[in-house]
């Protein structure tokens, strides 16, 4: 409910069941792009980021308005992990843990950049000096 209510995720068919009543197989759709989930099974080796203190995996997502999902994701029970902002690559962007610890960057393309641009942005974020020509 957690992602249909937030990110807009359609469930396409049935959640297939396991034999405690948890989720083994759901398949949701954001926009286009289907992604397979699953409740944390440790018997089967299946388990949340919360098990491991965190997830070395990031989800991106396109949004269509970043402060409002933003937002609808902190009511929902994400943690913030960066707030909406304007990056130097040219997104609006926003980064959230949701309940289940799974990481979301929630972005939406406010300038298009060329690759000199973004360089020059990045070097004056990080205060980087020029990299080491050959």
């Amino acid at each position: 409910v957690f992602y249909q209510k937030v990110f807009g995720a359609r469930q396409d068919g049935q959640a297939m069941r396991g034999p405690n009543g948890g989720i083994m197989h759901a398949e949701l759709l954001f926009g286009d792009t289907r992604v397979y989930l699953n409740d944390e099974f440790p018997e089967m080796g299946a388990h949340s980021p919360q098990h491991y203190n965190g997830t070395p995996v990031s989800l991106q997502l396109v949004v269509e308005d970043v402060d409002k999902t933003y937002k609808d994701a902190i009511t929902a029970g994400s943690k913030s992990r960066m707030e909406p902002h304007n990056a130097f690559w040219g997104d609006r962007y926003a980064y959230v843990n949701d309940p289940f610890g799974h990481g979301w960057g929630l972005c939406k393309t406010v300038e298009k950049l060329t690759p000199e641009e973004m360089l020059e942005r990045s070097k004056k974020q990080w205060r980087q000096p020029e990299p080491a020509r050959k």
